[in-house]
């Protein structure tokens, strides 16, 4: 049976806990989270998160620490990357915040854009909807979001819509792969 975990993790989904909320008390205490911490979160080696900093697709840490940036972009990586080419997921989180190392591009903070992407992951999951469900889900999503332009919420929008069809497209390959494994089971 396949067990619903929170975006990016391995960590159970639970309906009160699927925000970045969850994460915020351990990176607080902590001052940040060591690489060691951020794997055991993610179930990522090493290696692929210091891959993906070098590479310019998570900032570096700061005196070694991953912080809530960090750790939010690294999180939307690790939900994407079954189902999207590395370079594809850096090139969509450019299209949408720009240069990881520079906030000031960001037209939203990757900790709210971890959000509305678990929010509306969890209502897609188990379901195949309409384009025109999938639209009104993110502008139902994003009606609280105070974008700098126009142009902004729109390439948004669309960045949304393809992280979430890219996510949903993971869960129906698991589960595919489950199903698989059962036609051995049958004589």
């Amino acid at each position: 049976m396949y067990e619903k975990l929170i975006p990016g993790t391995s960590i159970p989904f639970s309906e009160d806990q699927r925000s970045f909320s969850y994460f915020l008390p351990l990176i607080q205490v902590t001052d940040g989270l060591t690489l060691s911490q951020v794997c055991t979160i993610t179930s990522l080696e090493t290696s692929t998160i210091q891959n993906w900093v070098k590479r310019g697709f998570v900032p570096r840490p700061l005196n070694k620490k991953y912080r809530e940036r960090h750790l939010a972009r690294i999180l939307l990586i690790s939900a994407l990357k079954d189902t999207m080419p590395i370079d594809r997921v850096g090139e969509l989180l450019s299209y949408i915040n720009g240069n990881t190392e520079d906030e000031s591009d960001d037209i939203i903070s990757e900790e709210m854009l971890y959000d509305i992407f678990c929010s509306l992951s969890s209502k897609l999951s188990d379901q195949i909807l309409s384009e025109d469900e999938v639209y009104q889900l993110i502008e139902k999503e994003c009606q609280d979001y105070e974008p700098p332009d126009v142009h902004s919420l729109l390439r948004l929008r669309q960045a949304l819509a393809v992280m979430l069809y890219a996510y949903t497209a993971a869960i129906f390959k698991k589960k595919s792969e489950e199903e698989f494994s059962k036609l051995s089971e049958i004589n």
